[in-house]
């Protein structure tokens, strides 16, 4: 299905938004991805934030939302951003 000039500016407004809260350069990888899950349970749509910073360390959020929907604010706190990190060796599957 492909998604139109709306989405495209949501994940761009989403990007844009988790480098400002995080104080990211313009070389730090930011991807945002919608998906479906598949589990029961769970809420019809969710929005993976997956960002590195410049000494390579993965960070990762989601929020249970189309992208379109996702605000400033549910984008998590600066002070969270080492929380965030996903531990070495650790393999995540969810995003």
């Amino acid at each position: 299905m492909r998604k139109g000039v709306g989405h495209l500016e949501a994940v761009e407004r989403v990007k844009d938004a988790t480098r400002v809260r995080f104080a990211l350069g313009p070389g730090d990888t930011i991807l945002v991805a919608e998906s479906v899950p598949a589990l029961a349970g769970f809420p019809p749509h969710e929005t993976k934030v997956v960002f590195w910073t410049a000494d390579g360390t993965r960070h990762h959020f989601k929020v249970f939302k189309p992208v379109e929907e996702v605000a400033d604010d549910d984008v998590p706190p600066a002070w969270m951003r080492e929380s965030l990190t996903l531990a070495e060796g650790v393999e995540c599957s969810c995003c």
